[in-house]
């Protein structure tokens, strides 16, 4: 993306400073990151910078206009509504692919979006191991933090956020075995940095609407939910025994709401326009003639790729019985756009994340998640024998 800086990088990369990367990594949670990480963080101009935050304020701007409660009647299932206050969205996350803008240049295009949290303690700690133990990533002119914020307050930003005026100790990460989740480095950093709890599903302790968990041998009162179970892989669950769910009655905050999960999603894809949003339709009402190998199936509601069909027919289409809960999105073209040591260059997927400030009533931008990979689905768990692809994150210039 800047041609003397990926030059000057290339040139002098050496493979111990990847090794010593992961050895940080290691070292610091207890074991190595369950996915790839790539050799080299992305370096992103200002015109990059630019079109994508052009982008991002374009689809917030009509996410303020859309009518949420209509949205959560049409999309999330009665018997899942929670009855909690639903309150703001505390996250979003905005993935685009840097794609052939079909000019000679490179234009972001979205792949989808979540309200739902990301990475958000390791993300700092990998671009901040990037400038450790990389000496050929430039020290000056380049930020991976977002909307003017360092780490100090960055820090500050999420804390508020997840912890609010609550004691730690009455605050827990909620994960579904999450000693066995792929993103399960971030919650060791999260426990670092916060000082809660990362605690199973099955293990929270429902007595009337108060939940409890175990610390220390002692049953301890939850008055606040960092959620981080994804509803997609509890329906795959068969027989899962908790004292709750997710949908109850309980006298807890949630970070965030259970439902915004369905309300701000792939699901609101078809209702928005950009130049950097390919069309999309639902899969029960998308318009006669389409050639559908311009086109991806997704489903509205799933994470890390599962049940993307890049090659739809009338035939798969006409089998699922479901359609309300699938979109056909038009195919975007992905830039092999990072020059690397090896013979093909990488692609980009970047996501923007976004966490909400209270005090200026906004979801504010605050740091960035990319991945890299050279297939056609950008995915961190899939052709792993492959280098200078995987997670990672870009450094925008300023």
């Amino acid at each position: 993306m800047i041609p003397s800086i990926r030059e000057a990088f290339n040139r002098d990369f050496k493979e111990s400073y990847y090794e010593n990367l992961q050895k940080e990594v290691a070292d610091t949670f207890g074991e190595p990151c369950a996915f790839r990480i790539s050799e080299t963080p992305v370096f992103l101009d200002k015109a990059i910078k630019q079109s994508v935050f052009e982008a991002c304020n374009a689809i917030l701007a009509q996410i303020d206009t859309l009518d949420f409660e209509a949205l959560r009647q049409r999309f999330t299932p009665k018997h899942l509504q929670s009855p909690s206050p639903l309150g703001n969205p505390h996250f979003l996350a905005i993935d685009f692919g840097l794609c052939d803008d079909g000019k000679g240049g490179i234009g972001p295009q979205l792949i989808e979006l979540q309200a739902f949290p990301s990475l958000m303690f390791y993300q700092p700690f990998l671009g901040k191991a990037f400038l450790k133990n990389y000496p050929n990533i430039p020290k000056a002119g380049f930020q991976y933090f977002l909307d003017g914020l360092d780490e100090a307050r960055y820090m500050e930003e999420v804390r508020k956020v997840i912890i609010g005026n609550e004691n730690p100790e009455n605050v827990i990460l909620l994960e579904l075995f999450p000693e066995k989740q792929k993103t399960r480095i971030d919650f060791w950093a999260t426990k670092q940095a916060l000082g809660i709890e990362v605690v199973c599903l099955t293990k929270v302790m429902k007595e009337g609407k108060s939940l409890y968990y175990e610390k220390n041998g002692k049953k301890t009162p939850i008055t606040r939910i960092y959620n981080r179970v994804i509803f997609d892989e509890l329906q795959r669950i068969e027989n899962l025994k908790t004292d709750f769910n997710l949908f109850d009655d309980v006298n807890v905050e949630w970070i965030t709401h259970p439902d915004w999960f369905f309300i701000i999603s792939k699901c609101i894809m078809p209702l928005l326009r950009h130049q950097a949003i390919p069309p999309s339709y639902y899969l029960n009402d998308y318009p006669e003639g389409i050639d559908l190998k311009d086109y991806v199936m997704k489903p509205l509601f799933s994470f890390a790729g599962k049940g993307i069909d890049l090659h739809p027919t009338l035939e798969t289409i006409a089998q699922i019985k479901d359609k309300q809960n699938y979109l056909l999105q038009r195919k975007v073209s992905y830039a092999p756009l990072i020059k690397t040591n090896t013979e093909k260059n990488s692609k980009v997927e970047l996501r923007i994340l976004y966490a909400w400030n209270t005090d200026e009533n906004r979801l504010k931008p605050i740091i960035n998640l990319t991945r890299m990979g050279k297939g056609d689905l950008i995915n961190v768990s899939h052709l792993t024998e492959d280098t200078w692809i995987g997670s990672s994150i870009s450094f925008f210039e300023e």
